[in-house]
């Protein structure tokens, strides 16, 4: 069996919350066969879109096997983030991931005590593997909401040497320079930038893990068409279109992503909703 490689489109699932802010389960297998019949191949579980770091383990470790039963069912690829917490809940996680078998682990770095230099990065995912060690992992790109920003080719470099089910990357950064550094033979770059998703095919990416997957899949799905096809000037108005339709999502509302993301999909009618935010800036300002 060669190394795992995930290619095509992953949708970052929202998480669903009665008007209690209480986790319902009962959406998801609706929720992968709406997925699925859009033409997305995979799903990424707790992870910013799914307020991940707003979850209990509890919680976390029933979404990750509620999901896993609807992939599945369905065919479709799970990755499950099982970062956010105490390191003891990292590993909690983690090796909960393990025992059910989900496809492969993404993980954020450590949000209190950031790593400053690539070696303490690979430090942190070493003791993580240990706990979920057949399972291939991923580490999670986003300085901006992270604030870890090191060398990600320094930091690949380091890491393939040293944990043989590292795979690759969830690049959520509009930093192409350096993401075309990161494309190489055998490493998996999965683009979270939805904005840029035409010039990042153009540069080789071949993945992407997009928020909007969930509320128009046909526009990503459109724009990978026109780069198969060799179609440019199609290519680039159907990312103009996304764009306008990101944009006009973000004005109403708070203008911040997931909440304003939750509402447009819970607005679109697929025949159940999400319901609210359960992030804690949210709450408090509501309070």
């Amino acid at each position: 069996m060669g190394k795992f490689y995930f290619k095509g489109f992953m949708c970052p699932t929202f998480t669903a919350f009665d008007e209690n802010k209480q986790v319902v389960y009962d959406v998801i297998d609706e929720y992968c066969s709406y997925l699925k019949a859009k033409g997305v191949n995979g799903v990424l579980v707790n992870g910013t879109t799914g307020e991940g770091t707003c979850l209990r383990l509890d919680e976390r470790k029933r979404l990750a096997e509620e999901w896993l039963k609807a992939c599945r069912k369905y065919g479709m690829t799970m990755m499950v983030q099982i970062g956010g917490c105490d390191i003891l809940g990292v590993y909690e996680l983690a090796q909960h991931a393990e025992k059910i078998g989900v496809d492969c682990v993404l993980c954020l770095p450590d949000l209190f005590f950031k790593p400053k230099i690539e070696e303490d990065l690979v430090s942190y995912i070493n003791g993580i593997v240990k706990y979920c060690p057949t399972r291939p992992f991923y580490y999670y790109h986003i300085p901006r909401m992270s604030g870890v920003d090191l060398n990600m080719p320094r930091f690949y470099d380091l890491i393939e040497k040293e944990v043989p089910t590292f795979c690759g990357i969830k690049y959520t950064c509009g930093d192409m320079e350096i993401g075309v550094q990161l494309i190489k033979e055998g490493r998996n770059i999965l683009l979270g930038a939805d904005t840029i998703l035409w010039g990042a095919f153009s540069l080789g990416f071949d993945a992407a893990i997009l928020t909007t997957l969930s509320i128009c899949p046909e526009a990503s799905c459109g724009i990978y068409k026109h780069f198969v096809n060799n179609n440019q000037e199609e290519g680039l108005k159907a990312q103009r279109k996304l764009n306008q339709r990101i944009a006009s999502i973000l004005a109403k509302g708070t203008g911040e992503w997931v909440e304003n993301m939750k509402n447009e999909f819970n607005n679109i009618n697929v025949g159940f909703s999400v319901g609210p935010v359960r992030k804690p800036t949210i709450i408090c300002r509501r309070l």
